[in-house]
């Protein structure tokens, strides 16, 4: 049991959070590059839509994965 918990929080406590707190940034996170993919899908069929949408947002999340855990 204690390495399935040792499991749960090492990574983590390697980026300075609790599980809850990178639950929620890793939720976040996801649902953001969710919006992105589908930006860019749109994108893709009516190319006047979301010109910089989704590139836009890959890179303001990049600004905030990047130097995590260092």
């Amino acid at each position: 049991m204690n390495a399935i918990l040792t499991a749960f929080v090492r990574h983590p406590e390697s980026v300075g959070e609790n599980y809850a707190e990178h639950a929620a940034f890793a939720g976040r996170f996801g649902g953001q590059l969710l919006l992105a993919g589908l930006a860019a899908l749109v994108h893709a069929v009516f190319p006047f839509a979301f010109e910089k949408t989704a590139s836009n947002m890959v890179m303001k999340l990049h600004g905030k994965i990047a130097n995590r855990g260092r």
